[in-house]
């Protein structure tokens, strides 16, 4: 288990991180937000021991994070980190020494990764030659190769298509199925709420928001309502509670609590051609949008 307790850091007279405190538990994978600037990569690198915490403590397993830990962290960077001039077999040898595996392992692990990753065919080629997505492999390859037990990813899926997210998906699910404790960092809300079971929000270094998903999507109140048929868009704008009604390829309704719910229902089931009527929870973007934007009013 990681515990950050209490933990801040400031640059001068900028508080990067303030006082947070959180927990990520073997196997689970738990998402840490924000928008740039907020204090996640700082954060990231005081977990990992590349900057020095001002105050608090960070463990793992009950041990504070130095060399004799780190080999068993991964960290897959926002930004591209890869030797570009060296083959991806190479790169990954390099990797692996750093965490102190042996070489006959490190390149056991390399083929399985290529294979499951669909680019066994550019072992021998140079990154640079790589497109940007094939080079996000490589990279997400080199910090799981050594089987982590703590696994930081900070915008994971960046230069993705959908089927190549998946395969990163399933593979990042596999790892947490061993007990790996997962950060996962994204903007992409959709991917967040795909597998993160707990998340924090950060705003200028402070915990805006932190918790369960499911709990947080309940606690937040505010529904949308899904519906197809033929309705007037500005008579259910005037029911009291609608919060506001888009039009796309469906009519959503947002209301601002579950009260509200029955009275856009008795309004549709007298409307003809309803073929949809469904209510879902906020989405995580929408939650994301108003906790940080009252953050920032204070």
């Amino acid at each position: 288990m990681l515990k950050v307790e209490n933990v801040s850091k400031s640059y001068g007279t900028l508080k990067a991180v303030d006082n947070l405190s959180f927990e990520v538990a073997d196997g689970e994978i738990f998402g840490l937000l924000g928008v740039n600037g907020a204090g996640k990569t700082t954060t990231f690198r005081m977990i990992i021991g590349l900057l020095e915490k001002d105050g608090g403590t960070i463990t793992l397993d009950g041990k504070p994070i130095d060399y004799s830990v780190t080999d068993k962290i991964g960290f897959l960077t926002e930004e591209r980190s890869l030797l570009l001039k060296l083959t991806v077999k190479e790169q990954a040898i390099y990797y692996g020494i750093l965490k102190g595996m042996k070489e006959e392992d490190i390149l056991k692990r390399l083929d399985y990764y290529l294979e499951r990753l669909k680019i066994s065919e550019y072992k021998d080629r140079k990154i640079k030659e790589l497109s940007k997505g094939n080079q996000q492999k490589v990279q997400f390859i080199t910090a799981i190769i050594n089987e982590p037990k703590l696994l930081i990813l900070d915008e994971p899926f960046s230069g993705l298509d959908p089927l190549n997210v998946d395969l990163f998906m399933t593979i990042i699910k596999e790892l947490k199925n061993k007990g790996t404790s997962i950060i996962f960092s994204s903007h992409r809300m959709e991917h967040v709420e795909l597998f993160c079971e707990k998340l924090l929000i950060l705003v200028h270094g402070k915990s805006v928001l932190q918790g369960n998903l499911h709990e947080i999507k309940k606690k937040f109140g505010k529904k949308n309502i899904h519906i197809i048929g033929d309705v007037d868009i500005e008579k259910l704008k005037d029911i009291d509670g609608v919060l506001a009604v888009e039009e796309n390829s469906e009519v959503i309704v947002k209301v601002k609590d579950d009260t509200v719910v029955p009275k856009v229902f008795a309004y549709v089931a007298k409307q003809k051609n309803i073929t949809k009527f469904s209510v879902e929870e906020a989405t995580l973007n929408e939650i994301f949008i108003e906790k940080v934007g009252e953050a920032y009013e204070k």
